[in-house]
């Protein structure tokens, strides 16, 4: 006891007493990972430094150059390596989802399924069916045995999304699967074990639901034991350029078309945009414009939707104050353009002619 004592004082973190179990030690193992952890991230929110990923590969997908955005990944990262269940919130579009098949992904579960489950779209009374799985027979219509959603996340991540709308009678079925870590099939008395990871994701705010009792507050714990928070694409607007970037180049391969660019007023607008769909909306504007743009090699402003270019003809005399001749000229004439472009459906012909110009005269423009 005393040599045990000793050696706490000088560092230890832990002692086993001989014989040592296989059970003990690698207990005490998983605590050690588990605060080195905790201590990891706790450096990294005291830290001014831009940390460096271990793995970018598995986070490619998610372009920023943020440093909010960065820690966020080296969090996610930190928390990758444990079995600790994840809550990720954030408004729709952020990539809540891109997000949690990166975690999965630098995770020790990476070679086995990422099973994606939609809260909202499972009906109450299939819920245990699809969940669970049903043996053949269990009901009208099951002609078959099938396996649940738990079955096929086995050694896996469980991914659910939108848990904020299952319904408090779901909830309660859900937190006893996560506590015993054990379910039955419809239909069937045996009991069987899951090992899965599990990260949720919302964009409700569940503490406002666990107020308001339509969220239950024990599972809402149960599913937080990592809590990760997507900020919206008008809080990190230095990733609009880059995004805009990445989706330009996405969508020319996909519609074959060489990689257009965006002209600095076209890109300034979508930077002053708030983006109220985040990084989904962008990118459905970009494949929006370069459809538009039918092979053009600069994405004009007059391609952008008038959601983006609609406030430029609004409280005129405010906005070409200070301006030259020319740069007012020149707004008023790309309020004309997206209109006339907009009424003849993308038809450059048939603007052209509503703006009494020659169709190169149009394209000049």
């Amino acid at each position: 006891a005393r040599v045990a004592v000793h050696c706490l004082r000088q560092g230890a973190y832990d002692y086993l007493v001989k014989p040592i179990s296989e059970e003990d030690l690698v207990f005490s193992l998983k605590r050690i990972l588990e605060k080195r952890r905790l201590l990891e991230i706790l450096d990294l929110e005291k830290s001014n430094r831009l940390p460096v990923l271990s793995n970018p590969e598995a986070f490619k997908s998610i372009t920023t150059r943020s440093p909010r955005i960065l820690r966020l990944l080296k969090e996610a990262e930190l928390h990758a390596g444990s079995d600790v269940p994840i809550l990720i919130t954030g408004e729709s579009g952020t990539g809540k989802e891109l997000l949690a098949r990166a975690i999965h992904a630098v995770s020790p579960r990476a070679r086995y399924p990422f099973m994606p489950v939609n809260m909202a779209a499972i009906s109450a009374s299939l819920f245990e069916a699809e969940f669970f799985g049903h043996t053949r027979g269990a009901f009208t219509g099951a002609e078959k045995e099938r396996d649940g959603y738990l079955k096929n996340a086995h050694h896996g991540t469980l991914f659910l999304d939108e848990i904020g709308n299952l319904p408090p009678a779901m909830q309660v079925k859900l937190l006893r699967v996560l506590q015993d870590g054990e379910y039955t099939k419809l239909g069937s008395s045996a009991r069987h074990k899951v090992d899965a990871r599990v990260v949720a994701a919302t964009n409700e705010d569940l503490e406002q639901m666990i107020t308001d009792k339509t969220f239950r507050k024990d599972l809402y714990y149960r599913i937080r034991g990592g809590w990760l928070h997507l900020p919206p694409l008008r809080e990190r607007k230095e990733d609009i350029p880059l995004l805009a970037i990445h989706f330009l180049e996405k969508f020319a391969e996909k519609l074959n078309q060489p990689i257009a660019r965006l002209t600095p007023w076209a890109l300034d607008l979508l930077v002053q945009f708030d983006w109220p769909g985040n990084v989904r909306e962008l990118e459905n504007e970009i494949e929006r414009a370069l459809t538009l743009a039918g092979g053009d090699r600069e994405i004009q402003a007059a391609y952008l939707s008038e959601k983006i270019t609609g406030t430029i003809g609004q409280d005129a005399a405010n906005q070409v104050n200070g301006m030259t001749l020319h740069d007012a000229t020149q707004r008023m004439e790309l309020q004309m353009v997206t209109r006339a472009l907009r009424d003849a459906g993308g038809n450059r012909s048939k603007a052209a002619r509503i703006l009494g110009l020659t169709r190169q005269g149009l394209i000049n423009k």
